[in-house]
């Protein structure tokens, strides 16, 4: 939905009016959110440029992950300042106190992803739920009643992965 104060912006697939209507109603819409009972939050995953560059540079060269290259990710590079300039420009007139942004440095993935979730946790009541102890039961000793039928007989499917550059999983 943010998507018009900033994507949609810089690439003028909004108005400036569309834009600006967006920015004031936003707000507006929050609220009314929050006042139902809605519990909202939002937030923005900073990545820093360079970061964002070595992403994009890795996503090249890596056929798995090819597919999350767009024309808009090449386009952002070059608009990179737009981008920020649009995202600031969002901030202030969304960023509420009934419904502020929270910014998560998201340079390195998995502590950016575990910081998000520790923060929404902690704003939100709950109870921790008591886990039953887990016991691994022993393995049971073969019968020697089953033998698996023989690989020739079934079908496989081909292991593409293991054929290609860059697989760093081998």
């Amino acid at each position: 939905w943010y998507n018009r104060a900033g994507v949609e912006k810089v690439m003028g697939f909004a108005t400036p009016h569309e834009v600006m209507r967006f920015m004031r109603q936003c707000p507006i819409f929050e609220q009314m959110l929050v006042e139902d009972g809605i519990h909202l939050r939002k937030y923005w995953f900073s990545v820093s440029d360079e970061v964002q560059y070595e992403r994009f540079e890795s996503r090249m060269k890596d056929p798995l992950r090819q597919w999350k290259l767009s024309p808009m990710d090449m386009e952002s590079i070059v608009r990179w300042e737009e981008f920020s300039r649009a995202k600031d420009e969002m901030m202030v007139h969304t960023d509420t106190g009934i419904s502020p942004w929270f910014v998560v440095e998201s340079d390195h993935k998995r502590h950016a992803r575990l910081n998000m979730i520790s923060h929404l946790l902690s704003t939100i009541d709950y109870t921790t739920i008591e886990l039953p102890a887990v016991k691994l039961p022993k393995k049971p000793i073969e019968s020697g009643n089953y033998h698996r039928p023989p690989r020739s007989l079934s079908k496989f499917v081909p292991d593409h992965v293991a054929n290609l550059i860059g697989d760093s999983e081998t």
